[in-house]
């Protein structure tokens, strides 16, 4: 009995062995691919163009995933300059290129981000 339990528990802690070894490696590789990547670079927007818009955002339920998921969509469009998204307040603040986005496309776009039911955009304000 006591030759089956060990056995048992050698094969159990090398599998461990095994499959931790593979995820660092994995976990390497793609730390390695990610940082070289270059980042991409902004088109520069001129003054005159740069507009500010702020609207709730309802449905969010966590900062970290929700907020922070909304606002990384939001800052990835073309011609904006700068998002914030709060939970607390449920407020979101864009400035962008008045030429390349209007509110609406930005409201759009958070009301699309996860299933496209979860987040209602209101009080767009420019």
């Amino acid at each position: 009995m006591n030759l089956i339990k060990s056995i048992a528990t050698i094969t159990i802690a090398c599998l461990l062995f095994v499959s931790c070894k593979k995820n660092t490696e994995e976990a390497t590789k793609e730390t390695a691919t990610t940082e070289t990547e270059a980042p991409k670079a902004k088109k520069e927007i001129a003054t005159e163009n740069l507009q500010t818009a702020s609207f709730s955002v309802e449905g969010m339920t966590c900062a970290v995933g929700c907020a922070k998921t909304i606002q990384e969509e939001l800052t990835e469009l073309e011609g904006v300059q700068t998002a914030t998204v709060d939970f607390d307040t449920k407020l979101a603040t864009v400035t962008f290129d008045k030429t390349t986005q209007t509110p609406e496309t930005l409201t759009k776009v958070v009301q699309a981000t996860g299933d496209g039911k979860t987040y209602t955009v209101s009080n767009v304000k420019s």
